[in-house]
């Protein structure tokens, strides 16, 4: 599929780990969802930065 699509993914964390990551994204004047994505982006960053880049199969 091209374009934007992400795929939907289920996150379980605690009511307040949300709460807490809601707060930050408002800071942020982002969605909760952008805010985890960024989170998350910036993780695989720093995790690349020091292991090395992550090279992903695909199927195309």
């Amino acid at each position: 599929m091209a374009g934007n699509y992400y795929q939907p993914f289920s996150l379980r964390v605690s009511e307040n780990l949300r709460d807490k990551i809601k707060f930050i994204a408002n800071q942020n004047k982002r969605s909760t969802n952008k805010e985890i994505e960024f989170i998350l982006e910036n993780y695989v960053n720093e995790y690349e930065k020091n292991h090395g880049a992550i090279i992903i199969a695909t199927d195309e």
